[in-house]
C-alpha cells in the first residue's frame, strides 16, 4: 500500500469515528426519552461503542451488497430525535435504503410516513412479571436475556427464580453460576447478593430466590408478584396436568414450558405460529417446543411455502447436554450413558415429528435422528428434502438470504456464506437457525440444507420472544417487514 493510500484509509476511518461519535448521544437520547431502540439491519445499537456502530454499518453489505455510509444514517438520527416516537424498534439501515429510493422526497415527511405507527405511541409500558421455575443452563440464559430486555424496552421484568435449596450457600452458588459461564462468558454487568433477603441483584434488577419443590403452593403475591408468567425450564412436567400446577399458585396467570409439550399443550415456534396463541384458558399453558424444532421449523416453513415439501429427513448433529453422562455410567436412555465428551452418540430426536405441531401441513412428511457430539454448544440440522418443484442452489440461497434480511422472519432465520465458518462462530447467535449457504445442495427436486443453531442462546431468545408476546409487550419493528411469500 502506498503512503497516499494509507493516509486515505486512515482519514476515512477517522471520518467514520467522528460520525459514529456524533451518533452515540442521539442513539442514547432516543432510547432514554422515547424508549425507541435503533438498529442496522437487526444489529442493535444499544450500549454500543463508536467502533460497534462502524461495524454495524459494515455489516450492511450482507444485505445491500455495499457498506452503509454513516453519512446516510446520521441525518436520519438527527430527524428521529425531533419526532414524538413511542416504544419501537427502528432499523436505520432499512430506512436509509427506502429513502434512497424515495425519489427526492423530503426526509422529514418520508420518516413521518414510514414511522406513522410509532409517532405518538406510548413511551413506556408497565412491565410484566416473569418467574423462572428452575435455574439450569436455559434458566440462567433466560435470566441474562430478560435482565437485558428490561433495560432495553422495560416490557418484561424478571422477579423471581424458584429452585430446590441445596445448602446454606445455595444463593451464593446460584449467583456465581449466573455471573460466570464457561460457554457464554461473563455476565454483562454486575451481580451482588443480599443473603438475608435471599435476593440476587443483577444490573439493578432484584431477583427473588424462592425455595420450593411444589409448583402449586407458592404465594408469589407475598413478594409483590402478580399476574406472572412462569417459565418452567426444569422439564419435570410436560403435559397440561403437570404444568397447570403452576396456575394454582397465587400470583400466576400463565405457564410456559421450555421443552416439547405433550398431549394438547400447544407447541409454539415464535415467527411461525405465535399468532395462534389465544386468550382462552387453554392457552394459559403452552410450550416453546425444543431448540431443534425452533432451529428447523422457520426454514422448513419458507421452503414448503415456496417449493412444497413431499417428504424429508432431519439429521441433527447436536452438542452434548447435561442429560448425558460425563463418564460411562448407568443411564435410563439408550447410549446416553456413554461418556459425552469422548463419543459421538446416536440417539433419537422428536424434533422432526414436533415440527408438525407448529406446521400441520408437514404432518407425517418428516423423519429424524440425532447424533450427540463432543462439543458444549451450537448444533446443526441437515434437512434432506424432496420437493414438489425443481430447484437450483443459487436461487434457493438467494431466496433464503433475502428472507434473512427482508422478511418478518429476520429474527428467526439468518444466512451465512463463508468458507471458514465453524460451530464456535455461531456461539451467541440470537437467531433460531442459521442457513449455511455454501453447504446447500440442489439437484432437480432434491434439496439439502445445513442449518446451524445455538441450541442454548438462540433457543433462549426464542423463548423470551414468546414471553413478550403473551405479555403483550413485543416492540413493533419499523419499517414493516415483508412476508416471505412476497419475496421474489
Amino acid at each position: 500500500m502506498t503512503a497516499t493510500a494509507s493516509t486515505e484509509t486512515q482519514n476515512d476511518w477517522n471520518h467514520k469515528l467522528t460520525l459514529a461519535q456524533e451518533m452515540l448521544p442521539l442513539i442514547s437520547q432516543l432510547h432514554r426519552e422515547n424508549n425507541a431502540v435503533t438498529s442496522i439491519y437487526g444489529r442493535l445499537l444499544v450500549g454500543v461503542t463508536d467502533v460497534d456502530i462502524i461495524k454495524a454499518h459494515r455489516y450492511a453489505r450482507r444485505v445491500v451488497e455495499r457498506e452503509l455510509p454513516l453519512d446516510e444514517t446520521l441525518p436520519i438520527l438527527k430527524e428521529l430525535v425531533q419526532l414524538d416516537l413511542g416504544t419501537s424498534s427502528i432499523d436505520l439501515g432499512r430506512l436509509a435504503k427506502n429513502y434512497s429510493r424515495s425519489e427526492g422526497q423530503d426526509l422529514r415527511s418520508f420518516l413521518e410516513q414510514e414511522l406513522a405507527g410509532a409517532i405518538g405511541g406510548k413511551k413506556q409500558t408497565e412491565p410484566r412479571d416473569v418467574v423462572l421455575y428452575g435455574f439450569g443452563r436455559i434458566g440462567r440464559l433466560l435470566a441474562r436475556i430478560l435482565v437485558a430486555r428490561e433495560a432495553t424496552y422495560g416490557g418484561v421484568r424478571l422477579r423471581a427464580v424458584v429452585v430446590r435449596k441445596k445448602g446454606e450457600d445455595d444463593i451464593i452458588k446460584r449467583a456465581s453460576l449466573l455471573r460466570r459461564d464457561s460457554i457464554h462468558g461473563p455476565f454483562n454487568g454486575t451481580i451482588t447478593v443480599d443473603h438475608e433477603k435471599e435476593i440476587i441483584w443483577a444490573n439493578g434488577t432484584a431477583i427473588q430466590m424462592i425455595y420450593s419443590d411444589d409448583p402449586s403452593s407458592i404465594d408469589y403475591t407475598a413478594y409483590g408478584i402478580n399476574d406472572a408468567i412462569v417459565v418452567d425450564n426444569t422439564g419435570r412436567w410436560r403435559d397440561r396436568a403437570g404444568l397447570s400446577q403452576h396456575l394454582e399458585s397465587k400470583g400466576v396467570q400463565k405457564a410456559l414450558l421450555t421443552a416439547p409439550g405433550k398431549g394438547d399443550v400447544r407447541n409454539i415456534v415464535y415467527g411461525v405460529n405465535h399468532a395462534d396463541i389465544t386468550n382462552d384458558e387453554s392457552d394459559n399453558v403452552i410450550s416453546a417446543a425444543s431448540c431443534t424444532t425452533n432451529g428447523i421449523t422457520p426454514v422448513l416453513k419458507v421452503i414448503n411455502d415456496r417449493y412444497g415439501v413431499r417428504h424429508g429427513h432431519v439429521e441433527t448433529v447436536h452438542a452434548y447436554t447435561n442429560d448425558q453422562n460425563l463418564a460411562d455410567n448407568y443411564h435410563k436412555g439408550p447410549r446416553r450413558g456413554r461418556a459425552a465428551g469422548l463419543n459421538m452418540v446416536l440417539t433419537e430426536t422428536g424434533a422432526a415429528k414436533a415440527v408438525s405441531k407448529a406446521l400441520p401441513e408437514l404432518e407425517g412428511k418428516l423423519t429424524g435422528n440425532a447424533i450427540r457430539v463432543p462439543t458444549p454448544d451450537v448444533s446443526m440440522a441437515v434437512l434432506n428434502l424432496d420437493l414438489e418443484k425443481e430447484v437450483e442452489k443459487d436461487e434457493v440461497n438467494e431466496f433464503l438470504r433475502r428472507v434473512s434480511t427482508d422478511s418478518n422472519l429476520r429474527q428467526q432465520i439468518d444466512y451465512i456464506n463463508s468458507p471458514d465458518i465453524v460451530s464456535t462462530d455461531l456461539l451467541g447467535s440470537t437467531h433460531a437457525g442459521v442457513v449455511d449457504g455454501l453447504a446447500t445442495i440442489a439437484s432437480g427436486n432434491h434439496l439439502v440444507l445445513y442449518v446451524w443453531y445455538d441450541n442454548e442462546y438462540g433457543y433462549s431468545n426464542q423463548v423470551v420472544r414468546i414471553v413478550e408476546e403473551i405479555a403483550g409487550v413485543r416492540p413493533e419493528i419499523f419499517p414493516a417487514r415483508k412476508d416471505p411469500s412476497e419475496i421474489r
